[in-house]
Parts: C-alpha cells; sequence; structure tokens
C-alpha cells in the first residue's frame, strides 16, 4: 500500500491540473466561472506556491505518473524534446524541456519574421489609436503593455508606445502542450529590456474576452530589439500558474517580489534569428509590435505557428535598415 501523499506532494497534482485546466481552451472547466473566481483569490502568492509545487522532487514513480498524464492528456510530442520522461527531475524541467537539434528549422530569407514561439495566433493586425486587440471586441492600450504610464518607472516616457502607432502586432498564444521556450523573431540586437511586475490573471481565450487590459495588467518581462525591421517590442506576460519567467538577457527571475525594471543596454546585445531571450515555466502568451511601414503579417485567424516559420514579410513599401534599428528612445 502506498503511503499518503504529503501536502507539498498534493500541491503538485493540484498544480499541473489547475495550470492546465485554466490554460487550454478545449478543456471541460468552465473558463467564464474560472476567471470569476481568480477575481477574489491572491493571484501572485497562489501562482508563486503552484511554481514552488512544480519544483518538487517528487518519487520517481510519482513524477512519471504526472508527467505521462500531461503528455497524454494534451498530445505532447515527446519526439521532438531531447531528452526522456526520466530526464527531467521536476515538473518545472519538464515544462522548459528543449527541442532536439533541427525540428525546428529557421527560415533564413532577410525579408521574413520568424514565429518567436510554438503558439496559435489569437489576434493580429494593426494599432489604432495607441490601441490593440487583446481579443475580438476587447481592445487594450500599448502604452499600458509597454509601462509607458508606470508611476514605478516613472522615467518612460508616452514615446515608447507612440512609434508603434500605425504599426502592427500580433498575439501568440502558448498552450499547455507548446514548447515554452522563446526566441526572437529577427537578428539584430537587445537595446532594452524591462520587468513589469503585475498580477496574474490567466491568458486563455476566454480571459481575454472578459477581463479588460489583461495583458497590461499582468506580470511582463519585455525585449526591445533592434533589426533591420527597426525598433520591435517582444513581450512575454505571465499567467496564473505561469508568473515565473526568465531570460537570457538577465538573471532578474519574475513573481519573486522584485521591483519594477527599466534596463537599457550599453553596448546592445547582439542577437541572432530565432536565438533564446527567455522561458515560460509552464506557458503564456507573447506579443510583437512593429513600427508603421515594416511589416504585412502572412497569418491566418488561429493559425498554429511554429519557432522559425515566417509569420510576416517586409513591407512592399520597406527597405532594410542597415544599421538593425532606429535611435533609442529614452
Amino acid at each position: 500500500t502506498c503511503a499518503p501523499l504529503s501536502p507539498a506532494r498534493r500541491a503538485a497534482f493540484w498544480t499541473i491540473r489547475t495550470a492546465t485546466a485554466a490554460g487550454h481552451p478545449e478543456t471541460q472547466v468552465n473558463d467564464a466561472l474560472i476567471v470569476s473566481m481568480l477575481s477574489i483569490v491572491p493571484k501572485n502568492p497562489v501562482a508563486r506556491g503552484m511554481g514552488t509545487a512544480s519544483r518538487l522532487r517528487l518519487p520517481a514513480w510519482l513524477h512519471r505518473a504526472l508527467v505521462r498524464w500531461f503528455v497524454g492528456k494534451y498530445g505532447v510530442d515527446l519526439s521532438e524534446c531531447e531528452g526522456e520522461i526520466d530526464d527531467f527531475p521536476t515538473l518545472a524541467d519538464f515544462f522548459v524541456r528543449p527541442l532536439k537539434a533541427g525540428v525546428r528549422p529557421v527560415d533564413p530569407d532577410p525579408d521574413v519574421v520568424v514565429s518567436p514561439v510554438d503558439a496559435r495566433a489569437h489576434t493580429f493586425g494593426q494599432i489604432k489609436d495607441g490601441m490593440f486587440l487583446q481579443a475580438e471586441g476587447q481592445p487594450a492600450r500599448v502604452a499600458q503593455l509597454l509601462g509607458a504610464d508606470d508611476p514605478r518607472l516613472p522615467g518612460l516616457t508616452a514615446e515608447i508606445a507612440n512609434r508603434y502607432e500605425g504599426g502592427q502586432y500580433a498575439v501568440l498564444y502558448l498552450s499547455p502542450k507548446d514548447y515554452h521556450r522563446v526566441h526572437t523573431p529577427l537578428e539584430g540586437t537587445v537595446a532594452r529590456w524591462r520587468y513589469l511586475p503585475g498580477q496574474l490573471w490567466p491568458v486563455f481565450p476566454a480571459a481575454t474576452r472578459k477581463v479588460a487590459g489583461l495583458f497590461g495588467r499582468n506580470e511582463r518581462l519585455l525585449f526591445e530589439l533592434d533589426t533591420s525591421f527597426g525598433r520591435v517590442a517582444e513581450v512575454m506576460v505571465g499567467a496564473f500558474g505561469v508568473g515565473r519567467m526568465s531570460s537570457t538577457v538577465t538573471d532578474l527571475v519574475t513573481n519573486t517580489g522584485g521591483r519594477g525594471v527599466d534596463a537599457p543596454l550599453a553596448p546592445p546585445l547582439p542577437i541572432e534569428r530565432a536565438g533564446e531571450i527567455g522561458r515560460f515555466h509552464l506557458g503564456s502568451t507573447v506579443i510583437l509590435l512593429f513600427e508603421p511601414g515594416q511589416i504585412e503579417w502572412t497569418l491566418e485567424p488561429g493559425q498554429a505557428v511554429r519557432l522559425g516559420r515566417p509569420i510576416a514579410r517586409r513591407a512592399s513599401n520597406a527597405t532594410a535598415n542597415e544599421d538593425n534599428g532606429a535611435p533609442p528612445v529614452q
């Protein structure tokens, strides 16, 4: 007879069930009810507890059972990842599993933008009057997303958002089955990174329709990239159960009680096309912003996208920026 599970190990079961139920659009759970319940839950502390549970080293048989349940439930393709189930000592390690070399070929065409993640195209289009669509019928403010009006970072101005007016955006949603590392859509340099502490609402599609300004309210880790397509903002958005984000650019880890940070890089950090820049320690959302006149999307609504494959091309009237970007905005 197996001994009863400790509270911490029961929490690991609760972690994976809650995170996947609140993160997958096809779940049987009532999404609207989850959102309503979370409005009264202390989301950040609960997410930290879920993260702690996911990093527990469980007995091998229990760990194996949990991961196999997750793989079967959500259709994770283990043939694409490097290693076997037993090679990942915790659930958290499995969630940020690496891909095998060559399974995501990167398009080398300098006139295309590649997907930085495995995801689904949730919304995309033109930024108008400082707004983008976080969901159909639910506009959101670019300035709030980027922290332009965040009193915790008073050095930021509206110009960091204004430069994208008339440009293009895409919201890419990562589901529980997806590869959870985040890469860059283009080669160039990282000119600046920013951490914006926030809440941790779930980001599955039903939540984006119900919670106004959700992406600008949640924890964000964002990067300003200078590329041949001008300045590009790449925003990682945390979510309930996914408050922990990390980056190759900084040793900062989100949802640990830290303060907001705005960090220009001098000199800027070189990056390669589809180079790794961050990790979600479950799954969440990435938002891309482009300046006006730079790109034309080649996406379809709801399209599944894969790391390294084209999602946009250079606009027909645009020319490559030879110095890899526009002048930095202070």
